[in-house]
């Protein structure tokens, strides 16, 4: 697109008002204004002839800086349109929202909101044609669309910071109640985002369970089964007992000497090495398969009836929003409303999921991965700071 550069008032120039970027931090503003008064603007803004004046189009940070610094002008690149056609308000938009998504700072509501204004307003749009405009993969697309999905007060919290987009992205797939139920639970301040996302899962699980009917009541079964589900029991504890009397053997190697090992294990080291290795990946997948049913074990204490009602939203979405963003008191629905994707996430990577997620599709988010270390203290997430629902 051909542009050239000038020398505009800051009068002439109108804010964009479908910058897909709400939230400045003011000091950082404050500092950037401070430079533009030491340095003047080093990068111009981008803005296009508009029936009075001129509109923004990328630059809003170095706007609003150039005002604190009581600039009367500033320097501009204007787009010009290509022949008879004129620069449309999704073209402004996308570049708006292309310059967004490169900053760390921009929200990840504001990048789901963005891209679904992209599918709403852009006739043959798709998560796929959305993630290739702006240079995105699929999943991550459909994983910030997701968030849609989730309740006000949960969406405030992920923008804030307090819960991290995984976490969301499986949440967002429960029932408006469930979703409810976890966030109550998580106000308490003793999970993290990796127990989020497996309490999620599992109760999605059960949700669906729960739907399909295929959870048994132990006051349904017949002798026979209640007496087989109590032999597995047994059978269970007895092993992790047995597992848990193997410590002393295990203790007294990591204690000894290395030297007196290897002198101990003369010409077997590797072996048994290879041995010991065997040993810890059993015992890292049943941990992590004693996590899931510590997760399931939350879930079936936090979750609600699957079948409920959903609450209406409309009002409380209102309210919070107004809180984080006076102008969204006026926004579409879209705030609140599901997208049409099922999420489907990798808790393991935000952006990196290779799986692509079809819009529309009844998908069930995929099993949290296995940690490939000791994810004990790989994990030391920041604990949830409580937020006011």
């Amino acid at each position: 697109m051909s542009h050239k550069f000038a020398t505009l008032k800051m009068r002439q120039i109108h804010r964009n008002p479908n910058q897909p970027r709400k939230s400045f931090d003011e000091d950082a503003l404050n500092e950037l204004a401070a430079s533009i008064k030491q340095h003047g603007l080093l990068q111009p803004i981008v803005v296009r002839k508009v029936a009075e004046g001129y509109e923004l189009v990328v630059g809003e940070r170095r706007f609003r800086a150039s005002e604190l610094a009581d600039k009367i002008t500033i320097e501009a690149k204007i787009l010009l349109p290509d022949g008879e056609s004129e620069i449309s308000d999704m073209d402004s938009f996308e570049k708006a929202m292309a310059e967004n998504l490169n900053r760390e700072d921009m929200l990840p509501l504001e990048e789901a909101r963005g891209f679904k204004k992209v599918l709403d307003d852009k006739e043959g749009a798709t998560p796929a044609s959305v993630a290739k405009t702006f240079s995105k993969s699929v999943p991550f697309v459909n994983q910030r669309l997701a968030l849609l999905a989730l309740r006000p007060e949960i969406q405030t919290a992920v923008d804030l910071g307090h819960i991290g987009t995984q976490a969301a992205v499986q949440i967002a797939a429960l029932s408006k109640d469930n979703q409810k139920a976890v966030f109550q639970d998580w106000k308490k301040g003793d999970k993290n985002d990796n127990q989020l996302v497996h309490i999620a899962y599992a109760i999605r699980k059960q949700e669906k369970a729960a739907q399909q009917d295929s959870m048994v009541d132990i006051d349904e079964m017949t002798p026979e089964e209640k007496a087989e589900r109590s032999r597995a029991q047994a059978k269970t504890k007895s092993d992790l007992d047995a597992i848990e009397g193997m410590w002393a053997l295990l203790d007294s190697i990591g204690k000894a000497d290395p030297m007196e090992l290897a002198r101990a294990l003369a010409g077997e080291v590797g072996k048994r090495l290879e041995q010991m290795d065997r040993v810890a990946d059993v015992v890292q997948k049943a941990r992590f398969q004693l996590r899931q049913a510590k997760a399931h074990a939350d879930a079936s204490e936090i979750m609600v009836n699957p079948a409920a009602a959903a609450p209406d939203l409309v009002a409380e979405a209102d309210a919070v929003l107004a809180q984080v963003d006076p102008a969204a008191g006026d926004a579409d629905a879209e705030t609140q409303a599901e997208p049409a994707t099922e999420p489907e996430a990798a808790p393991a990577a935000d952006v990196d999921a290779e799986t692509e997620v079809t819009p529309a599709a009844d998908v069930e988010p995929e099993s949290p991965a296995e940690p490939e270390e000791d994810d004990a203290e790989v994990e030391a997430a920041t604990q949830p700071v409580a937020v006011a629902a």
